[in-house]
């Protein structure tokens, strides 16, 4: 679909007021074994902070659908919608304000590359999932295929300019077809945005081809956080001082520098353990994990909620850093430690497992 540029759209940013959470069931065999036992609980602690200041919106198949509302904390609304796995922020939709109305951007999803390097092979009800549901909840919807994007690949300051990076959107997985320029053009249109900034790289070993919401995202206009690692021998050095040097020269859409703060990552690698291996159930076609591979574990993948900002931890020696930055950069939340090693097992971590529907707070159920 090309869509025509409109002066009353705009995509909020993460920190304006939410009217809920959409969060999705974790079931996938090949991502969460022993059935999700230790994913969903890691979820519901994720949905518990959440709730505490707005609703959560919780998509589970027909199969799972009472064992979700069972777990779930009180204040979710499970709905009926099936997918292939559990990655709402990528497979949901994205949500822009059009004048007084919320409307749905329904992007085209491949699994992070499809046949090029996509992590599975079918991922026909992820990309039916977005529009789903907008139709359930009577959003309208922008249907953006076959333009490929996922929604952590993009952050917005809700004044005109949105982070991506050069590693994901211009990857051959994906948009292959078209120039750097048009994608952008793209994004402009969809999103309501001026302007672009394109960060080189992303979290080293991101499987998603370095998504943005891993390496550097907005906690007020003008303002970001950049993972980082003073560590000249871990491989994420060269990546992260990369991405500062682009950010100490750029300006955002209002034509402001930006004030980076950065964000250490773990002290110590997180890895996969032999231990981790037992449980899986992998799909012909499907990405699969081996013991001492490094995961993509990164401070930046918070949530930040009407009340709180959610953050991984890691059991590492920077986990109360990251939270001590993180408070000064939100000083009007509470900032909320999220055990998160049962997430990232699965390929992603807070952010990648949440997305927001911005507008007035609903009544929470």
């Amino acid at each position: 679909m090309n869509v025509t540029a409109d002066s009353r759209r705009r995509m909020p940013a993460e920190f304006e007021e939410h009217c809920a959470t959409i969060m999705i069931w974790p079931v996938r065999p090949g991502s969460w074994p022993h059935g999700g036992k230790a994913a969903k609980e890691a979820f519901c602690h994720v949905m518990e902070a959440v709730s505490e200041s707005e609703e959560v919106i919780l998509l589970a198949d027909h199969a799972h659908a009472e064992e979700a509302a069972a777990m779930a904390p009180a204040r979710t609304q499970v709905l009926e919608i099936e997918t292939d796995d559990a990655w709402a922020r990528d497979v949901g939709p994205t949500f822009v304000r059009q004048g007084e109305n919320i409307v749905g951007i329904d992007w085209c999803f491949n699994a992070w590359g499809g046949e090029v390097d996509g992590l599975y092979a079918h991922w026909e009800k992820d990309d039916l999932a977005a529009s789903a549901l907008c139709r359930e909840l009577g959003y309208e919807v922008m249907d953006a295929h076959p333009f490929i994007l996922e929604g952590g690949s993009i952050h917005s300051d809700g004044e005109g300019t949105i982070l991506t990076t050069e590693s994901c959107l211009l990857s051959a997985g994906r948009n292959a077809q078209l120039t750097k320029e048009e994608i952008e053009e793209k994004l402009c249109a969809y999103l309501g945005a001026e302007k672009v900034l394109w960060l080189p790289r992303g979290i080293f070993q991101d499987e998603t081809n370095e998504h943005v919401d891993n390496i550097c995202a907005f906690t007020a206009p003008g303002e970001v956080v950049l993972a980082w690692t003073d560590d000249p021998e871990d491989p994420q050095y060269a990546l992260s001082h990369e991405c500062l040097a682009y950010l100490e020269q750029a300006t955002d859409a209002a034509g402001r520098k930006l004030t980076v703060h950065k964000l250490p990552i773990p002290s110590v690698p997180i890895v996969v353990r032999e231990e981790d291996l037992t449980g899986y159930v992998f799909e012909e076609g499907e990405d699969r994990r081996e013991a001492g591979e490094r995961l993509a574990a990164s401070y930046v993948n918070f949530y930040i909620t009407n009340g709180g900002v959610l953050v991984p931890q890691f059991g590492d020696k920077n986990d109360e850093k990251a939270l001590q930055i993180l408070g000064e950069c939100f000083p009007g939340r509470r900032i909320i430690p999220i055990a998160a090693r049962d997430i990232l097992l699965g390929g992603g971590n807070i952010h990648c497992i949440t997305q927001q529907i911005p507008g007035s707070a609903r009544r929470m159920v």
